[in-house]
């Protein structure tokens, strides 16, 4: 079913952080952070999720004005937030950020060209319908850690930890993560 232009207005401008916050509330943003180092430990890629509430007004005009299709609008979105959290600054080009758009219901998975040498569109759309299934049925925290988990596998299969047991270390040198593993909730 086709959404009215008005009717998508009124639900990014209704839609806001308190939503995101309420889906991600801070005990279970508290336990994805922990997922995500434990994840981190298994391998040198970096996991970041990034929920919002709404698009900004500047991304909804183009869709409205220039009549880009939304699904191409929430993608591009993804891929900014991604380039904004630095995420294609890893060391062997392995990030990976799981984006939620709270407005439209829509989840993206945006991989570094590292990443996406071993894993094709196909998976990653599969894991995406995964999410989805969890999150039309209100189960937030059950979608993001399966998403997680199998981001995880992925990376653990294409850039396992080193032999020390230290996934991160090399580089950067003090072997702290390279990216902050909370969630952004916005």
């Amino acid at each position: 079913m086709k959404t009215s232009p008005f009717v998508r207005l009124v639900r990014h401008r209704w839609f806001d952080e308190s939503d995101a916050r309420r889906v991600v509330p801070p005990e279970v943003a508290e336990r994805l952070q922990s997922r995500v180092a434990a994840s981190e430990r298994r391998h040198t890629g970096e996991v970041r999720f990034y929920v919002e509430g709404a698009l900004p007004l500047s991304y909804l005009w183009r869709h409205l004005r220039d009549k880009v299709p939304i699904d191409q609008i929430v993608r591009e979105r993804a891929v900014m937030i991604f380039s904004k959290l630095r995420m294609w600054d890893t060391a062997q080009s392995n990030g990976v950020l799981i984006y939620l758009l709270l407005a439209e219901h829509a989840i993206e998975l945006v991989a570094d060209r590292g990443v996406n040498r071993h894993v094709g569109t196909a998976e990653w759309k599969a894991m995406v319908d995964r999410l989805s299934l969890a999150l039309s049925e209100n189960r937030f925290e059950d979608g993001l850690t399966q998403a997680l988990e199998e981001v995880s596998a992925v990376l653990v299969e294409h850039f396992p930890a080193s032999e020390s047991g230290n996934a991160n270390d090399t580089p950067p040198p003090s072997g702290s993560n390279q990216l902050p593993d909370a969630p952004v909730v916005r």
